[in-house]
């Protein structure tokens, strides 16, 4: 069923009577701990809660017990202590960068992790647990240095001069001390004083590495984390790193649960001294938990000055989950599900359901500081479902969870832009809503520009709505165009244009192949589609991962990555093979038309890998891909030369 594959990325459990247009403005009230011990008794009460009255063993994450305290820090020598911030990197004197494109982000000068970055003069990439450094100064590409890193899945990086910051996660194993419950009908305790549970806790490995010499990148100091990385933004040379301490089972008495169990402790390795240091992964007073119990989740940001080095240099944490981030220029918005014990006993799933989002002051470098929570109905899908506009927050929502079976509601889903606001003395109020959009279907698509909102809903068919919001308390859909197929990903080309990359689809809604539509919106009331290409059964990580795709704007070429099947021959069944396709195609893009520009493949036959990256450099269009990275003609796609990576 077409509607099962939304991905369902942030939610809030919440109270099913209560209307969505009320709920919405009541802003949960968040409190700090007044001291340590006042957290751990929290946490200690509240986690027998969720286990059930009475319950011997605690159920929730953290780093084995017996750690220092969190305000313990080893002191190491002056050469671990910040460095003064270096002057901006810049090409030596008498030779020019050329102009070359960034990851494709959302909000212009806000930086996001990906496994690509390129400063015009050197393309760094990620994979496989290898960081490559390649100089693209040349007339040819050259592989100048490579390093071996730690981390074990999912590494991004940030660039900034001749720093990267490596962003890993790594799986490890609890320790636990004490029984070890059995499962089976009845709890068996298992004697044993330390044990390993056969499971894992994420852990984030944040990695400083120095690339000055390009020719031996090298490990400046490392940090982990416990918890799972959700996401990061930097601005400037700030860098705010959001982290998720997930609850985990544990085989540990609740009264001789420490706090360590609750907030556990960060490491920062020096290589340049060989020196550690170990404190909590945030202060006690630094933690906020709402009036009402919600879970032991704890969300951190974690702000590191990349131009001093990786020292956190200011914390913040809040007892919730965490899933979706988006950055603006002053605000890092934080949208997370919340525990409501017995939510899934109600029956009150779909109207019940809400997403809790928590703001935090990001305007100053450096510093990050919590400044309020308001929540809205339903999931959002992705972090371009928010938008901040004059510090006001505008949110797409729907409000039926994509795992629903259709006969689980009488009424059907639909989907609403709100609009949030910081109020006096803290919190985000609810000051305008519309709802109504795509009534029975769900969200695909969203992008906010400027004061006009864009969201496409889909079933069976693809209506793409135009919104209104230069009132933020009256936003209102002003247009409505109505097409077959889905966009999943939409692009602002400026001049009134609006690409979408998404699927085309059958009158049933079964997608048939990736879509690319070319939208006139300059008059909001009447959107219209002036262009579209198809490619029959393909598809393409552009429609779920934006960072797969580059517009060029001076040339007016868009680059996605690509994947076609083998066509089937209907009368013998088979494969027949002649238009499989596996690479990066470049389209001209224009109000007249779309055309092929060109190309990229990498590898022969059997061999070929997927494009998972395309960048600009001067006249040249570079591709990524496992095997290596690919220099290509700017107008023709045709190759020039390729970089290959070491496989072994």
């Amino acid at each position: 069923m077409r509607r099962a594959s939304i991905l369902a990325l942030s939610a809030v459990a919440g109270l099913a009577a209560a209307p969505a247009a009320q709920a919405a403005t009541r802003a949960p009230r968040l409190t700090t701990f007044s001291s340590c011990r006042a957290l751990l008794s929290y946490a200690r009460v509240n986690a027998a809660r969720a286990g059930g009255v009475g319950s011997p063993v605690l159920a929730v994450q953290g780093a084995p017990t017996g750690l220092a305290s969190p305000v313990t820090k080893t002191t190491g020598t002056a050469e671990d202590q910040p460095a003064p911030a270096p002057t901006a990197s810049a090409p030596a004197a008498g030779s020019t960068t050329p102009a070359f494109s960034s990851t494709n982000v959302q909000e212009a000068g806000i930086d996001e992790p990906d496994i690509v970055k390129t400063d015009g003069r050197r393309i760094v990439s990620v994979a496989d647990g290898v960081l490559r450094v390649v100089d693209v100064s040349g007339d040819a590409p050259r592989l100048t240095g490579t390093l071996k890193l730690d981390g074990s899945a999912g590494q991004q990086i940030l660039l900034r001069g001749d720093r990267v910051l490596v962003i890993s996660s790594v799986a490890t194993a609890i320790p636990v001390e004490g029984p070890v419950p059995v499962a089976g009908p009845a709890p068996v305790a298992v004697a044993a004083r330390t044990a390993l549970l056969p499971y894992g806790s994420p852990t984030t490995l944040l990695t400083e590495v120095d690339i000055t010499d390009p020719a031996t990148p090298t490990v400046a100091r490392t940090m982990t984390l416990p918890g799972g990385f959700v996401d990061a933004r930097m601005t400037g040379g700030t860098v705010r790193v959001v982290v998720s301490s997930t609850p985990a089972p544990r085989a540990v008495p609740l009264a001789r649960a420490s706090l360590r169990t609750f907030v556990p402790a960060t490491t920062i390795r020096s290589r340049i001294s060989g020196r550690t240091f170990r404190r909590g992964v945030v202060p006690c007073g630094a933690v906020r938990h709402p009036a009402s119990f919600s879970g032991l989740g704890l969300l951190t940001v974690l702000t590191v000055d990349l131009d001093r080095g990786l020292y956190d240099v200011d914390r913040d944490a809040i007892m919730a989950g965490a899933e979706t981030v988006y950055g603006s220029a002053d605000s890092l918005y934080v949208a997370s599900r919340r525990y409501v014990p017995g939510l899934q006993d109600t029956g009150d799933v779909p109207r019940g359901l809400r997403t809790e989002i928590d703001r935090f002051d990001a305007s100053q470098p450096g510093v990050t500081r919590y400044a309020g929570s308001g929540t809205v109905p339903g999931f959002v899908v992705g972090q371009y479902a928010l938008s901040e506009q004059d510090g006001r927050l505008r949110v797409a929502s729907t409000d039926e969870p994509a795992w629903l079976p259709e006969t689980a509601q009488a009424d059907p889903a639909q989907s609403y832009v709100t609009v949030l606001a910081p109020r006096p003395g803290g919190g985000l109020a609810q000051v305008g809503q519309v709802g109504g959009l795509g009534r029975g279907q769900r969200i695909y698509a969203v992008r906010f520009v400027g004061s006009t909102g864009y969201v496409v809903t889909f079933r069976q068919i693809d209506p793409l709505y135009t919104l209104d919001l230069s009132d933020p308390a009256a936003p209102k859909v002003v247009g409505e165009l109505e097409l077959s197929g889905y966009s999943a990903y939409l692009h602002p080309l400026g001049d009134g244009l609006l690409l979408g990359v998404g699927q085309e689809a059958s009158a049933a809604g079964r997608p048939e192949g990736t879509q690319i539509s070319l939208f006139d919106v300059s008059d909001p009331a009447h959107p219209r589609r002036l262009q579209h290409a198809v490619y029959g059964s393909g598809s393409s990580d552009a429609e779920f991962d934006p960072h797969a795709f580059l517009w060029w704007a001076a040339t007016g070429l868009a680059v996605i990555p690509l994947q076609l099947p083998p066509s089937i021959d209907p009368a013998t069944g088979r494969f027949t093979g002649n238009d499989a396709f596996t690479g990066a195609v470049g389209l001209h893009v224009a109000r007249d038309g779309i055309a092929e520009v060109g190309r990229v493949v990498h590898g022969t036959g059997a061999g070929v890998a997927p494009v998972g990256r395309s960048l600009v450099v001067g006249d040249r269009l570079y591709t990524l891909s496992s095997l290596g990275l690919q220099a290509a003609r700017l107008d023709t796609l045709a190759p020039t030369a390729f970089v290959a990576f070491d496989q072994g």
